[in-house]
């Protein structure tokens, strides 16, 4: 068993895929961990892999403000202390342009991504880091860097997601670095859309020539939550696989 490190994060929509991928590399390290998603036999399928000497785990949608309250009391009551938040929960319910898209799909999609994102920072900035200091790493996405056919809404709440971890960086500091992390696809359910059944052609277009898994966010996760990154605050990480390298290449 690894040695248990002390801190404790909270980790939003983490029963699968990129939020279960940082779980994992957290738990790896021996941080203990509150995971949290909409499903609950999926979470607790996901506590038993991580173990659940060191995870606990809060069913709920991220936009809902109660159970937002619920997750951040249950760390704390669990482990008394929320040292890192992971605001990885996120939506994306439509495919198309948005010179058509439905505003209340537009809310929703904001709703999900960028105000639930800040009202779980507000509430672990409160119950803990604001006398004890920590980390927060916001989940953002390549799609939030540049014009993203197709996935618009979401693109633009992933922008707003970039400049919200601008925001809480200045205002959190120094007790708190706050971070975010813009993954290019990653082979998730999430985003099967994007490669399923083409694969090796969507894989093709990357330098690194593959698509991203969860470990390679995880990774990235866990550096920005660590004594390495103590210098690092208001940034995002690309982690793309070289995508952005082929941008202006005819």
């Amino acid at each position: 068993m690894t040695e248990l490190s002390g801190k404790v994060a909270l980790v939003t929509g983490a029963s699968r895929g990129i939020g279960y991928g940082i779980a994992e590399a957290l738990v790896a390290r021996g941080d203990r961990v509150c995971i949290t998603g909409r499903n609950e036999e999926a979470l607790k399928e996901a506590v038993e892999k991580l173990g659940s000497d060191r995870v606990v785990a809060v069913a709920g949608k991220a936009h809902d403000e109660a159970h937002r309250a619920e997750a951040v009391e249950r760390v704390m009551e669990a482990f008394g202390r929320v040292d890192f938040l992971i605001n990885n929960a996120g939506t994306n319910p439509v495919f198309g342009p948005i010179a058509d898209l439905d505003l209340n799909v537009a809310r929703k999609v904001f709703e999900t991504n960028v105000v639930s994102a800040l009202g779980f920072a507000q509430r672990t900035w409160h119950a803990w880091q604001k006398g004890n200091g920590g980390a927060i790493v916001n989940i953002a996405s390549v799609a939030g860097l540049s014009a993203s056919p197709f996935v618009g809404a979401y693109g633009v709440s992933k922008a707003a997601m970039i400049n919200l971890t601008q925001q809480l960086a200045h205002e959190f500091a120094p007790k708190v670095r706050v971070n975010a992390i813009a993954p290019a696809v990653v082979k998730t359910k999430f985003a099967k859309a994007l490669y399923e059944g083409r694969e090796e052609e969507a894989a093709a277009s990357y330098p690194l020539g593959r698509l991203g898994v969860p470990s390679d966010i995880g990774g990235a996760a866990a550096f920005l939550t660590s004594a390495q990154s103590d210098w690092v605050t208001g940034q995002t990480l690309v982690v793309d696989g070289g995508i952005f390298l082929n941008a202006g290449v005819g």
